[in-house]
C-alpha cells in the first residue's frame, strides 16, 4: 500500500470508484456484498494471472482493521473470480461482519482493499476505500485525526455532516461541551486557550454511531537563536552520547515541532524548534537526555499540520514497506511506532564503528576499468548484501575490477530498480543494513574491486519530504504535487525525460541537498565513484514536451554538474564521476566539455557510451548499422580514454533475447539457436573488452541471459513489466550450463588479459568494423618488441565462413593469447588471409603474456588431481561444476559438465599417453593442475 487513509470523505449515492463497484450499492455490513473490479487502467492492466485482494475494513473509524491474512499469502487472502474481459468479482458472505470477523456490535463504515498479483510485486495504487452502509459521516473541518493550530483565544469552527439525521455529541478533553439532535449538519465554535483533544460522535436513530477525533493547539511563540556553527541540516551527533541536534530548512512554515518516541509522539512546546537568527527559514532543536545506543524514532510536524521524516535521514521506517521486510533481509529491524503514519526517521547516538579492513583503497585507473553493472534484487534468490558476499567468487573469477550498483537509496516499495528514490541518504532496507553494505564494499576492496553507486538526483518521488512539505493536497491524504513555494522542486518538469518530481538544480536548497548526499555516501561507505543518472535532467531551460531543447547545449546544466563534480573531487581527487548523458548534437558538446574538465589534473568526467545497436547487429549477423568504430575516444572528441563503452546495460533489450528473436538464420547456420548465439556472445567479449578505455557489462550478459527486459512474471512480454523481477540464473540452470559457462569463462579470460597487460594502457588503437568482420588493432610504443606490444583481434560475425585479411603490422610468429596456438604470418598485406567460421574469433599478440595455463595458482591446494600418473581415470578432491582437459599446446581435448561430487571418476582412457592440463571450475573459480597419462 502506498498511502495511509484518514477517515472517509464520501460522495453520497455512489460507491463506484473508477474500477470498483458493488452490489448492493451501497453495501451493507449485515448482508452479502459482491465486489466487481475492472483492472483496465490500473497497475494490474498488463497482468494476466490470478488477482488477490489484500483487504480489511474501517471499524469504529479506524481504517484497515480485521485484515485478512498477510500480503502475499495466497492461502489466506481471497482470490478474485474472472468474469469477462478485464472484469473480476469477489463475493463476501454471508455478511461483512462474518466475512471479516468483526463484532456485530461494531460499526463497519468502509471496505479497504488493494488488488495484487499472485507474487505480490504488482498492485493497484492507491488503495480503494469503499463506503459501507447508508449512514456515513463527512468531517469537513477539522478532518478525522487532524491537529489544527488556533491563535490564543480564537474560535475553532467545527463542521460535519451525515447522510441521515443524527444526534451529535462533542467532547473536549473527555467532557461533553455541546450536543445537537435530529439533524444531518453540525456546526459549533469553540474558543481555544490550551491544547484540546476533541471527539465528535454522530448517532443514528437505528443505533449506529460514528466518531471522529481531532486536536487543537494554541499557536506557539518561536524563539530565535543562532544555530551552532557545527550543525548542518538533518541529524547531527556531537561528541556526547546523550544529545542530538536536529535542523530543518522549512521556508513558509510558521513553526515546527519535533514529535517522537522521546516525547510519546505528542506536540509539546518544549520540543518546538528554534529559528536561526541569520537564516529565519532554518529551524533547529537540541534534544537531551537520550540513552546512549538506544534507537529513537521521530518526525517533524510543521505549522500547516504536515508530518514528515527528516529529508537527510540515514534510516527511515515505513508503514507501507517494512511489514514485508523479513529478518533474513534486515536483521533486527526497528519496529515502526504504533499509531503513527508516514515514514519516520531513526536516530541513535553512540553507534558502533564499522571495522574496515581496507582504509585507503588503491583504485584501478579510470582508463582500465571493467565495470559490472549490478541489480541486487535480480542477482540471486536472497537479494541482499550478505548474499552478494556469499557469492563473491562469481565477481572475483570473472576478473572485473569494478562493480556499479543500481540505486540502493530508500525507494518506494521493496521491489524496484531503485530510481524511484524518496530519501537519498537512507539505505533501502530491502537489501540489508548499512554494515552489510560496508562489509561488501570492504570485501570488494580487499580483492581489488572498486564500487560505484548509481545516483538518481534529477528527481524525487512522492513520499520524499522535499515533496510533502510543500504540496497541493486537495484530498487530504498527505500526498500531492509540489507547489510554487517548494524550494527544491519544479511544479512542471524542465526537461523531456522526467519521472517523479523534477529537482530544480538552480536552487540553493537543492544544491545543498546534493552536497550532503554525495558527502554522506563518500565518507560513510568509502565508495569509489558515482554514476549520475539522467544528467540531461539538470537543466532549468526546457519543458517536458521539448525534447529538442533538452538535447541542445544548456550552459546551466554544464555549470551545475561541474559544481557537483567539484564537491566530489574536493573530498577525493581520484573519485570516479560517470555521467549518463547519452548526448548528441549540442548535448554531446557538453560531454566533451565535461571530459576535458580538469583533465590535466588527472580528473575529467567519464561518460556512458552506449553501443548496443552495432554490437547487437554483429551478434545477430546483420551488417546494417554494425559499425562500432565511433566508440574510439578520439572520434568522440574526448581528451583521454574516459568513455565507458558498453554493449548492454540495464536500460537495453537483452542481446541474447534479440539474438533468439531476430538473429540471421540464413542457410544451415541459425543465430536464433541458443548454442550458436552463445558462441557468438563469446566473440562479443573479444571485440568489446580489448578496446582500450573503460568498459561495462550488464549482469549475466556473461551467461548469455536471454529473458527480455520486458519479461513478466507470468511469462508474457509487456512494456509494463520492464522493471519487474526477472528469473534468476542460479535458479534456472544457467550456472551449470556448459554453453553459458563457456561465455563466462571466455569473458573472464579476456577481461584478465585486458586488465593485466600493459599493451592495453595506450591511446594508440584502431577499430575497423561495419562489415561483420571487425578488426581491432592495439599497440603500445612504450613497450619493447620482446614483450607483448601489439594485439590484433579478428572475428567473423557473418553466418558463413569468411576469408579475412587481418593486416598484421609485421610478419613472424603470432600467438593466440587465449589458447597459445601459434600463427606464422607471412605477409602484412592482402596476400595473407585467415579463414574464420561464423562466430569464430582470435586475439593475437606478438608475444605471449605472463599469464595463461599454469599450475601456479595461489589457491591450488583447494583442488587436487589424483592419482597421477594414471592410466584410466582421475578424481578431484572437491565438488566441481565443470572439468576441461587440454594438451600442452593449449588445445581443448575433452569437457565434462554438470555438478560433480568430490571423488567423481573422470574417464580418460581414450587419450594417448602424455602430459595434460586439467581446468576445474569450483564455485566460479577456475583451478589448473597437471595430469600425467601413462
Amino acid at each position: 500500500m502506498n498511502k495511509l487513509f484518514y477517515f472517509i470523505i464520501l460522495l453520497f449515492g455512489s460507491v463506484a470508484f473508477g474500477q470498483v463497484t458493488t452490489v448492493p450499492n451501497p453495501p451493507e455490513a449485515d448482508g452479502q456484498v459482491i465486489l466487481y473490479f475492472d483492472k483496465a487502467g490500473t497497475g494490474l492492466a498488463g497482468y494476466n494471472g490470478t488477482i488477490y485482494a489484500h483487504m480489511g475494513v474501517t471499524v469504529n473509524g479506524e481504517a484497515w482493521q480485521n485484515v485478512i491474512g498477510e500480503w502475499g499469502d495466497n492461502g489466506a487472502q481471497p482470490a478474485l473470480t474472472h468474469v469477462s474481459g478485464t472484469t473480476y468479482s469477489l463475493t463476501m458472505s454471508p455478511t461483512l461482519f462474518a466475512y471479516f470477523g468483526a463484532p456485530e456490535s461494531s460499526n463497519i463504515s468502509a471496505i479497504n482493499v488493494v488488488f495484487r498479483s499472485a507474487d505480490g510485486t504488482q498492485q493497484t495504487n492507491p488503495d480503494y476505500t469503499i463506503p459501507v452502509g447508508g449512514f456515513q459521516l463527512i468531517a469537513s473541518n477539522p478532518t478525522n485525526g487532524a491537529t489544527v493550530t488556533v491563535n490564543q483565544g480564537q474560535n475553532l469552527n467545527i463542521t460535519a455532516s451525515t447522510s441521515l439525521n443524527a444526534n451529535w455529541s462533542l467532547k473536549a478533553n473527555g467532557t461533553i461541551v455541546n450536543s445537537s439532535n435530529n439533524t444531518s449538519n453540525y456546526a459549533f465554535n469553540y474558543a481555544i486557550n490550551e491544547t484540546i483533544n476533541f471527539e465528535l460522535t454522530a448517532t443514528h436513530s437505528g443505533g449506529q454511531s460514528i466518531s471522529i477525533e481531532f486536536t487543537a493547539i494554541v499557536t506557539p511563540v518561536v524563539q530565535s537563536q543562532a544555530i551552532p556553527d557545527w550543525v548542518d541540516q538533518g541529524i547531527n551527533y556531537n561528541q556526547t552520547t546523550t544529545r542530538v541536534t536536529l535542523a530543518l530548512y522549512a521556508p513558509g512554515k510558521s513553526f515546527v515541532h519535533v514529535i517522537g518516541s522521546f516525547n510519546d509522539w505528542t506536540i509539546q512546546n518544549n520540543y518546538l524548534m528554534k529559528r536561526d537568527t541569520t537564516n529565519p527559514d532554518l529551524y533547529w532543536l537540541e534534544i537531551n537526555d537520550l540513552t546512549p545506543g538506544q534507537i529513537y524514532t521521530f518526525q517533524y510536524r510543521t505549522s500547516d499540520g504536515i508530518k514528515t521524516a527528516d529529508p537527510f535521514s540515514t534510516l527511515v521506517l515505513s508503514p507501507w514497506d517494512d511489514p514485508y521486510i523479513t529478518p533474513e533481509m534486515y536483521p533486527n529491524l526497528p519496529e515502526y511506532p504504533d499509531g503513527q503514519e508516514f515514514e519516520v526517521s531513526v536516530l541513535q547516538t553512540n553507534q558502533p564503528e564499522f571495522d574496515w579492513q581496507i582504509e585507503n583503497f588503491n583504485r584501478p585507473a579510470k582508463e582500465n576499468l571493467v565495470v559490472y553493472e549490478l541489480l541486487i534484487r535480480d542477482f540471486n534468490s536472497e537479494k541482499t548484501w550478505n548474499s552478494l558476499i556469499d557469492d563473491f567468487d562469481y565477481f572475483k573469477n570473472l576478473n572485473v575490477n569494478a562493480i556499479e550498483i543500481m540505486p540502493v537509496m530508500e525507494f518506494e516499495g521493496n521491489i524496484s530498480w531503485g530510481y524511484n528514490t524518496a530519501y537519498h541518504m537512507a539505505l533501502d532496507k530491502a537489501y540489508g543494513d548499512k554494515n552489510a553494505m560496508k562489509a561488501f564494499i570492504d570485501l570488494c576492496h580487499q580483492n581489488g574491486i572498486a564500487v560505484i553507486l548509481d545516483l538518481a538526483l534529477n528527481h524525487v518521488f512522492g513520499r520524499s519530504p522535499l515533496v510533502r512539505m510543500w504540496m497541493d493536497d486537495p484530498d487530504g491524504d498527505g500526498f500531492g504535487n509540489p507547489t510554487a513555494e517548494n524550494p527544491y522542486l519544479n511544479t512542471e518538469a524542465r526537461h523531456a525525460y522526467n519521472v517523479g518530481y523534477d529537482l530544480n538544480h538552480q536552487s540553493f536548497a537543492t544544491q545543498n541537498y546534493v552536497r550532503r548526499t554525495v558527502e554522506y555516501w563518500m565518507e560513510e561507505f568509502k565508495i569509489d565513484g558515482f554514476r549520475w543518472d539522467l544528467t540531461k535532467g539538470f537543466t532549468q531551460n526546457c519543458s517536458a514536451s521539448d525534447e529538442e531543447c533538452t538535447n541542445n547545449y544548456q550552459a546551466d546544466r554544464v555549470a551545475i554538474l561541474k559544481q557537483y563534480a567539484d564537491y566530489q573531487w574536493a573530498m577525493d581527487d581520484d573519485f570516479y564521476i560517470i555521467f549518463e548523458h547519452l548526448g548528441y548534437g549540442g548535448s554531446h558538446e557538453e560531454q566533451i566539455e565535461w571530459a576535458n574538465y580538469k583533465f590535466p589534473e588527472g580528473k575529467g568526467i567519464m561518460l556512458w557510451n552506449k553501443a548496443t545497436e552495432p554490437y547487437n547487429q554483429n551478434t545477430m549477423g546483420w551488417v546494417e548499422n554494425s559499425s562500432f568504430s565511433w566508440i574510439d575516444h578520439e572520434t568522440q572528441g574526448y581528451p583521454g580514454r574516459r568513455n565507458v563503452a558498453y554493449a548492454e546495460s540495464h536500460d537495453e533489450e537483452r542481446m541474447m533475447y534479440k539474438n533468439s528473436q531476430w538473429g540471421n538464420e540464413s542457410g544451415t547456420y541459425d543465430v536464433k539457436d541458443t548454442e550458436t548465439a552463445l558462441e557468438r556472445q563469446q566473440a562479443l567479449g573479444a571485440i568489446l573488452f580489448t578496446i582500450p578505455g573503460p568498459k561495462m557489462l550488464w549482469q549475466f550478459g556473461e551467461l548469455g541471459y536471454d529473458f527480455s527486459i520486458n519479461h513478466c512474471q507470468d511469462g508474457t512480454i509487456s512494456d509494463a513489466c520492464r522493471t519487474d523481477p526477472k528469473p534468476i540464473p542460479s535458479e534456472i540452470g544457467y550456472t551449470t550450463d556448459e554453453n553459458r559457462l563457456a561465455v563466462y569463462n571466455t569473458w573472464a579470460d579476456i577481461i584478465q588479459l585486458r586488465i593485466s597487460q600493459e599493451v592495453f594502457n595506450t591511446t594508440t588503437y584502431d577499430i575497423q568494423s561495419g562489415d561483420l568482420l571487425p578488426r581491432i588493432y592495439v599497440w603500445n610504443d612504450e613497450i619493447e618488441p620482446s614483450e607483448l606490444k601489439n594485439v590484433v583481434v579478428v572475428a567473423n560475425f557473418d553466418v558463413v565462413e569468411k576469408d579475412i585479411i587481418p593486416y598484421f603490422p609485421y610478419t613472424g610468429i603470432w600467438y593466440d593469447l587465449l589458447t597459445e596456438e601459434t600463427l606464422n604470418v607471412t605477409s602484412t598485406s592482402e596476400n595473407f588471409t585467415i579463414s574464420l567460421q561464423p562466430g569464430e574469433f582470435h586475439i593475437y599478440g606478438n608475444q605471449l603474456p605472463e599469464m595463461g595455463i599454469s599450475d601456479e595458482n595461489p589457491s591450488q591446494e583447494k583442488i587436487q588431481v589424483y592419482p597421477t600418473p594414471t592410466s584410466g581415470s582421475f578424481h578431484l578432491n572437491k565438488e566441481v561444476q565443470s572439468v576441461e582437459i587440454y594438451d600442452m599446446t593449449g588445445k581443448k581435448l575433452k569437457t565434462f559438465t554438470g555438478k560433480f561430487e568430490k571423488g567423481k571418476a573422470f574417464d580418460i582412457r581414450e587419450l594417448p599417453v602424455g602430459i595434460y592440463v586439467i581446468k576445474a571450475l569450483h564455485n566460479f573459480e577456475i583451478f589448473t593442475n597437471k595430469l600425467i597419462k601413462r
